[in-house]
């Protein structure tokens, strides 16, 4: 798919209404996402951690294809899967430097999937399916929050095994790492509220992805 392909036929870019899901997560924590079309994948990777609160300090990939699941031969062959990398981490010869794919190019390889993992030992997989696509219209912001559930998990938490062990510990006050965990959630957060894991505050998120953009510009 070329660059241009994004767009329409005069010139107008395609809003991609994607879906995000945080693999394996129950309940299911998610994102609906309505992004540009031709914004770049080192770009989409700094929508999908503000949407998901992440804090950006480990690495990452784009693939076209769950990169967990067995491969499956077509036409007799393995099919070669392809990564999508910041380009100085690309180093095999199916790594692809994400600076040079948008999401719009990523997405139609992926026949409208594609997936995107962050941090590689807790291993947080999240599933993009693309559901629509609109021309954008003057002022459309390159990407915004519509919906969601759940906020999602704390850095470095074990992946999702480990994050339901910290939630059953801070909702038990009689758990023996109660006080600990409350004290490290707490430094994280900067907040000495009740961790809440249900709430998502979407206008909190979408203004700072209002400055992603506008740093980017």
């Amino acid at each position: 798919m070329k660059q241009d392909e994004a767009k329409t036929a005069d010139g107008t870019e395609w809003i991609l209404q994607i879906r995000v899901r945080l693999v394996g997560t129950e309940p299911e924590i998610w994102r609906l996402l309505e992004i540009r079309g031709s914004v770049q994948l080192a770009q989409v990777h700094r929508i999908l951690q503000v949407a998901f609160g992440w804090e950006d300090v480990h690495l990452h990939r784009f693939t076209d294809s769950d990169p967990f699941a067995p491969l499956r031969p077509a036409d007799g062959a393995l099919p070669e899967p392809l990564q999508w990398l910041p380009a100085e981490w690309c180093e095999e010869p199916t790594d692809r430097p994400e600076e040079h794919c948008s999401l719009e190019q990523l997405l139609a390889r992926g026949s409208g999937k594609a997936f995107y993992e962050y941090d590689f030992g807790d291993s947080w997989l999240h599933g993009l399916e693309l559901l629509s696509r609109r021309p954008a219209e003057p002022g459309t912001p390159p990407a915004r929050l519509t919906d969601g559930a759940r906020r999602g998990p704390l850095e470095d938490c074990g992946g999702f095994p480990g994050y339901e062990d910290l939630l059953d510990a801070l909702a038990d006050p009689a758990h023996p790492d109660h006080a600990e965990l409350s004290a490290r959630v707490a430094e994280t957060t900067g907040t000495d509220k009740p961790f809440d894991p249900e709430f998502l505050d979407v206008a909190a998120v979408n203004r700072e992805l209002s400055a992603l953009s506008s740093a980017a510009k």
